[in-house]
């Protein structure tokens, strides 16, 4: 069976720029770490992005923060992150979620048996939005996300992604059924700033 990562959104505007976050900065060596642990090929990953006319869009209208505006620093992704999987196949999403990625992983599927594992920013937006549509694309494949692995916007928005995760059958590792306040990462802890 093959293992696959999916690395959501590990981009500085997220980390330290315009929507940095402590906890978001903290995860970082654990992201690093996650990657090695998959076959350099193996690796996917999706890079928030927007245009100079943010501002005017639904989102821009409902967080007005200008952020991963293509081509800009804070646009890119970590450059630990990056080291870490030069192999990775990325994709540019305009969204919250992206079809382009659950359809690469579908047609993956089709050769065998396969199980996905998610981490990135933030929890309870870009996170939870891939991993649910990876659920509906591939009803039958094992999916996995890594508190420790993953960061949320608010601490109670965070634990709350993670258990609409673990409702629609997706493991939350390191942790039982209904057990969300033990969680090693970032549950439980105050997240002063995120993502849209």
């Amino acid at each position: 069976m093959e293992r696959y990562l999916v690395v959501i959104d590990m981009q500085k505007d997220f980390i330290d720029g315009a929507l940095g976050s402590k906890m978001a900065q903290e995860i970082v060596p654990s992201v690093i770490k996650k990657i090695q642990g998959y076959k350099p090929g193996n690796v996917y990953a999706t890079r928030d992005t927007h245009f100079g006319n943010y501002l005017e869009t639904l989102e821009g209208k409902k967080l007005p923060v200008p952020h991963c505006i293509k081509g800009s620093d804070g646009w890119q992704i970590d450059s630990g992150v990056s080291a870490a999987m030069p192999e990775a196949k990325i994709f540019d999403k305009y969204t919250f979620g992206s079809e382009e990625l659950a359809e690469a992983l579908y047609q993956r599927s089709l050769a065998g048996e396969m199980e996905i594992e998610l981490a990135g920013l933030c929890t309870d937006i870009c996170v939870v939005s891939n991993a649910l549509l990876l659920r509906a694309k591939l009803p039958g494949t094992v999916i996995k996300v890594d508190p420790g692995c993953c960061a949320g916007v608010t601490e109670e928005s965070h634990r709350a992604a993670l258990k609409t995760m673990e409702m629609c059958q997706i493991e939350i590792l390191g942790q039982g059924q209904g057990n969300l306040d033990e969680d090693k990462g970032t549950a439980g802890k105050k997240v002063t700033a995120g993502k849209k």
